[in-house]
Formats: structure tokens, sequence, C-alpha cells
């Protein structure tokens, strides 16, 4: 059966899984409530408005916990305006802007990703006389969709069948179980890493009501196909705490529902922990159907080596920078810093930690900044640090001036009924970044007389952050209102300052 799924759709739904606690619309930038009408016979002269700045605007907003504020004359460096601007705070998904800057340094805006077919023997007729490997090169943005299509490659050489192993390597990078060990196992935006990736190392998982009980299926669905996985399986248990429960045995990835939390029917995205066997899985299918027989995949821990057969080339480093910006995807981040830090270094990092690490050395050097630290390239890590002003700082530099601006999503500011203001005299270009009680903005506002200024925001409540209990943390009470105020916050410093000339 055809599932129409967009790629739209499809990214989207990973960006959502990205920012536990996110407000799904900003409230209006000012009070809805009416003004008191002063008595007319008693009205005094209207004294002069005084001057908006961050200091002022955080205190009036009362936003539990610690905000740090700056902003910048983008063509002369001059701060203009500051409020904590040294205190390091959690950067949320804003530390993906590092990232980019980061990735196009060390791999350049020309660099694409590759995954082979690879064959160790000579092609006899229609028998390959050797190993077939799947071999990742990294590439955080394999779909089904091209896995399809490199199995239409690898059939268009006249392959059907192989008399070694079919193996799969994801050596490329190192692999890790999951990018943050304090998120919840079942959500989709905390995957494992390998080389190989995909659908972002996400199964879907459906359920429809049948009778008394329920109908499953675990795939790797995409636009137009739909296969089915048995690496990955879920069975739905008679409780109602936990949720989900997750196991590692004899080779396959097994989940458990909690009947109760699942009503009538649904889907949501479950992440991968062995991500290099379910792309092979995956392609042993899509090869079947294209008339190539391959036995079961077996994991190779080393480097391939042999003929390529076929080749799956990924978009242009911008692309897939300016995808990961717009859709905050956490594994596009992981996997391209992670690259990254291999390109410069030389070699492969020893985990997602010590190449967080290199990118901040990085940042000291290149991006002058100071007083900050990397846990990871995603922002999901809360370990990670920095300041307002070293995030203005590092906008600042000629590099993200020429890169940024074109790679960041617009800003929708909106009106006093929070409705887009589509013809608002300010324009802004930023990354957003929400974890629960923690919210961050930063980028470049655009003034009605073309002055353009560097900003950055960042907002956390650790305390309140320290009080969720490990099963709320997908969605923690009281995170929604709080990062709603944040970015409240936000646009009243983004207006004050623009408006400021």
């Amino acid at each position: 059966m055809k599932i129409a799924f967009s790629r739209r759709a499809f990214l989207t739904s990973a960006a959502a899984m990205c920012l536990p606690g996110a407000s799904l619309s900003a409230p209006p930038a000012v009070s809805l409530r009416p003004r008191a009408r002063a008595d007319a016979a008693t009205v005094a002269p209207a004294a002069a408005k005084p001057a908006r700045t961050a200091a002022s605007l955080v205190q009036t907003a009362r936003l539990s916990g610690q905000t740090g504020a700056a902003v910048a004359d983008a063509a002369t460096g001059k701060m203009r305006d500051t409020v904590n601007a040294a205190t390091a705070l959690p950067p949320a998904s804003v530390l993906k802007a590092i990232t980019a800057l980061y990735a196009l340094d060390a791999l350049g805006a020309a660099h694409r990703f590759e995954t082979r077919l690879l064959a160790t023997g000579p092609l006899e007729g229609d028998t390959l006389k050797g190993d077939l490997i799947l071999a990742g090169g990294g590439d955080p943005t394999m779909d089904t969709d091209a896995l399809a299509d490199l199995a239409r490659r690898l059939a268009a050489t006249g392959v059907k069948r192989i008399t070694g192993r079919f193996l799969v390597w994801g050596g490329a990078l190192p692999y890790q179980r999951q990018i943050d060990p304090d998120q919840p196992d079942h959500v989709g935006y905390n995957p494992a890493i390998s080389g190989l990736a995909l659908n972002y190392n996400r199964v879907h998982f459906e359920w429809r009501r049948q009778g008394q009980g329920w109908g499953v299926a675990m795939d790797a669905r995409s636009d137009s196909l739909r296969p089915a996985v048995r690496s990955a399986r879920v069975a739905i248990v008679n409780r109602a705490l936990p949720i989900y429960t997750y196991a590692d045995r004899d080779g396959v990835e097994n989940w458990t529902v909690a009947n109760a939390a699942l009503g009538k029917g649904g889907s949501r995205w479950l992440p991968v922990r062995r991500p290099d066997l379910y792309a092979a899985e995956v392609f042993r299918v899509l090869a079947r159907d294209r008339g190539v027989t391959l036995p079961a995949e077996v994991r190779s821990d080393t480097a391939p080596q042999g003929r390529t057969l076929a080749a799956r080339v990924s978009d242009p480093l911008p692309v897939i920078l300016r995808d990961m910006l717009k859709f905050s995807t956490n594994l596009t981040a992981e996997m391209v810093g992670l690259a990254a830090s291999r390109a410069r270094t030389g070699k492969l990092p020893a985990s997602l930690t010590a190449s967080g690490a290199e990118m901040a050395r990085w940042s000291a050097t290149t991006l002058g900044l100071s007083g900050h630290s990397f846990a990871d390239h995603s922002g999901l890590s809360d370990a990670s640090r920095i300041t307002a002003d070293g995030m203005v700082r590092a906008l600042l530099t000629p590099a993200a001036q020429s890169a940024l601006p074109a790679l960041l999503k617009p800003v929708a500011l909106r009106d006093a009924k929070g409705q887009v203001a589509q013809a608002h005299p300010l324009k802004a270009v930023a990354k957003t970044g929400t974890l629960n009680f923690a919210s961050g903005l930063a980028g470049y506002i655009t003034t009605p007389t073309g002055t353009r200024l560097a900003f950055a925001v960042f907002s956390v409540d650790a305390t309140a952050r320290a009080r969720i209990k490990p099963e709320d943390r997908e969605s923690a009470p009281g995170a929604a209102p709080w990062n709603g105020r944040a970015k409240r916050l936000q646009q009243a410093l983004i207006e004050a300052w623009g408006s400021a000339g």
C-alpha cells in the first residue's frame, strides 16, 4: 500500500521531536488587557518614553531563572546593549549554528557524503563471487527512497545473487547508543549515531484498534515505500506506566508499550539503537524487490576494501546545513559535527563528548569564543555552555556573516493578536533553541534603515529543570508556559533593539 508522506512532513515531524516542551505558537508580544482609561480632567503631560533596554525588558518579563542577552552592530562590531552577557548558559539548539560554521570550515561547502556498495570479488554472469558491502560515509540525510535508489543502481549492474556475505559498515563515525543519555529511551530526537544512518535513525511504529486488541506495524516508510522491519518489534502490554520500555535481545530491538496510553490508534517514530543493521535490513528488502537476493546482513568492524558497484551521493553540505537549521534535526548536527572533527584531526573522534570538546577548541581559536564548553553538536545536552556575548562575537566574524544569513530561518514576528506580522518593519533570521525550561535565540536583525545587528538571548531555569522527573522529560509540567514567556521576551528584545536604529 502506498502511503502519502511528504519530505516536508517527514522533516517537520523530526524537528518537532527535537524540541521537548516547545511552545507550538508564540503568544502575543504585548498584553491583550485593555488599558485603563484616564480621567480627562486630571491627565498629566505625557512623559518621555523611557528607552527599552535589555535589562529593563528582562526585569519586566519576570521570567524565572537566568537570562543573558547581547546585541551588536554587525558592521562595526560595537556592542549596543547587554544584560548578564558574560553568564554561560545552555544554548540548546542554538548550538547548531556553531556546528554549521564548524562543518563548513572543516569539510568545505563543496563536501558531499557518499554511501557505497562495494564488491570483494568479480561479477560472473548475474552472480557476484565474493562479499557485498554496504558502506556508510556519514550521510545524515539517507532515507528509504534514497536507499531504494541505491538498490536500483545495484540491480542495474546485473547482480542477482552473491556467493559471499552481505556486510554492513558504519565505522566512518563513532558509534554512540544515543545522543544524550539523560533523555527518555523512546524519544525519536535522541537516536543512536553511526556512520550509516537511515530515516534519522528512527523506525515508524503504528497501531490501530482491532477488536479487543491492537494491530501494530514497524516499518521504514518514506514518500512512496513502506518496507516492514523485523530488527525492531513492539509488544503492547496491559499496564499504565511506564508507557515505553526498551531492551536489545537476540539481535532485535524490543519495545513494549502500555495499552492505557494508546487510545484507538496512532503512530510515532521510535529511535533506532543499531542503525547500521537497520539500514542493511531495509536495503536487503529493497534489493529483493529489484530481483537481487542477499543473505542476512553481518556487521563489519573493519574499513571496507573492494570495487565500487554503486554509490549514492548526498546534497552539498550547505543544503544539508540549511535543513538542519530549519528543522533542528539533532542527528544531522551530531553527524556533521563528528565528520568535521574527523576531518580536522585526521582521526576518528573517541566519542561525541570528545568531538564537542574539539569544536569548542576550534571555536576559541577561530570565532574568538571564551568561557564556553560543548558536550555535543546539537545542543540536546544541557551540559553545553555559551555566553550571549560570546555568541554575538561569533556571529560577528566574517565567516559567520558570510554563511549564516542564507542558512538561518526567518523569525516570525507577531502582532498584538498573536498573528504573524507579514509587514513587520523588522526582519530577522535566527536559530532557535528549546529544552524544558531553557530557551535560546541568536542571529541577525535587519532594521528599516538597513542596519544589520547580531544578537543572542539565552534563558534557563536550572532549578525547574532539576525538578523534572525522568518520566516527564519529554513534556515537563510547566515547561511550555515558561518557554512561551521566554519567546515573548525574545521578541520584545528584537523589537527594542531593532527600533533603536
